[in-house]
């Protein structure tokens, strides 16, 4: 058989049609997803039932054919395996126990103790690649450090990340010690997915924009450096893909500085400039806008269009900027998929 399309592309091969799939493709604008959920009774009981996790993973595989699946969990489920109280709030999001102080930090789970609580992914992992069609790849991921960092010294999630500013900014030290823990846990989240079948794993930086300078370097890159190292050094040959949300100029160089084998882009910047700055370094992926899933028409076709042609002297796969959102149609979905691997005349 043909190696799998996404794997091919993370290899490093310019492709025809680029490999497709979609951040949060399975989620709330999906209506079997919706009835699983309601099944579940609620999305950390749904995080945790493998057999349910796996269904709603496989669920845009059957209507739409991605070119890869990813694992149905959360971010904040490591914080969550780390000690951090987590429960949410209907209509408002995730909700955990703060991290504030040195000690705090200190009093959190050993990295060693985060599978007892995480096992059930693991087991989502291993149905999956049991289960999905095998030009299927089955994407695993976690959260970067940084931005679940945001998470945990707020409480929830925060238009600016303002209170993890302020721990970082009064106490360092101790903020540092945060991320090395979450960076230490990651590492071994994701190698146990790999173990369980994970064929390539995700860093998701959803709030790195907001880091600048030499905070950008300490708490986005320098972790993730960390992660793709260890990583690389225990599984070689698998691919890890970086997304540091609107890092602007600084997504130039975030793929050799961190040794990822491709840059997620979001929609902030151009597939021009990308493909002239980043691609020529690494394999990128991206970048419609999300709202495009919500108004498709001609703009979606012609958007479509546009990036896959900008994107197509190197390699490349084809997502969007960020999730998409739950007001999406489906019916966009299938518009966009359609345009992108139509004939080229």
């Amino acid at each position: 058989m043909a190696e799998k399309l996404l794997m091919r592309a993370l290899g490093g091969e310019t492709l025809d049609v680029p490999p497709a799939w979609m951040m949060r493709q399975a989620g709330r604008y999906l209506p079997e997803y919706r009835a699983t959920r309601a099944q579940a009774g609620d999305f950390l009981s749904l995080c945790y039932n493998p057999e349910l996790a796996a269904e709603v993973t496989l669920q845009p595989i059957r209507r739409f054919g991605f070119d890869a699946a990813i694992l149905f969990a959360d971010i904040l489920l490591v914080p969550q395996a780390l000690g951090a109280d987590l429960w949410f709030v209907t209509g408002e999001g995730p909700r955990l126990s703060t991290i504030t102080t040195r000690d705090e930090v200190d009093a959190l789970k050993p990295v060693d103790a985060i599978h007892e609580t995480l096992n059930p992914i693991y087991e989502t992992v291993r149905i999956l690649s049991r289960e999905l069609p095998a030009e299927t790849a089955l994407i695993g991921f976690a959260g970067a450090p940084w931005t679940v960092a945001t998470y945990m010294v707020a409480g929830r999630g925060t238009p600016d990340q303002g209170p993890a500013h302020a721990f970082k900014d009064g106490d360092r030290a101790a903020f540092t010690a945060l991320i090395d823990r979450i960076t230490a846990a990651t590492i071994e989240y994701l190698s146990a997915q790999i173990d369980a079948g994970a064929e390539v794993v995700k860093v998701f930086d959803s709030w790195a924009g907001s880091l600048k300078g030499a905070d950008f370097d300490d708490f986005a890159l320098t972790p993730a450096k960390a992660i793709v190292a260890a990583l690389k050094a225990r599984h070689p040959g698998v691919p890890v893909i970086v997304f540091p949300r609107e890092a602007g100029e600084a997504y130039k160089g975030f793929g050799p500085a961190t040794g990822a084998d491709c840059v997620a882009l979001d929609q902030s910047v151009s597939a021009e400039w990308a493909a002239a700055h980043v691609q020529p370094e690494v394999c990128t992926q991206g970048n419609l806008a999300p709202e495009h899933m919500v108004t498709g028409g001609q703009a979606l076709v012609d958007e479509v269009r546009r990036i896959r042609d900008a994107f197509s002297g190197g390699p490349h796969i084809f997502n969007l900027g960020h999730g998409i959102t739950p007001d999406a149609d489906p019916d966009n979905v299938a518009l966009m998929l359609e345009t992108l691997r139509e004939t080229r005349g």
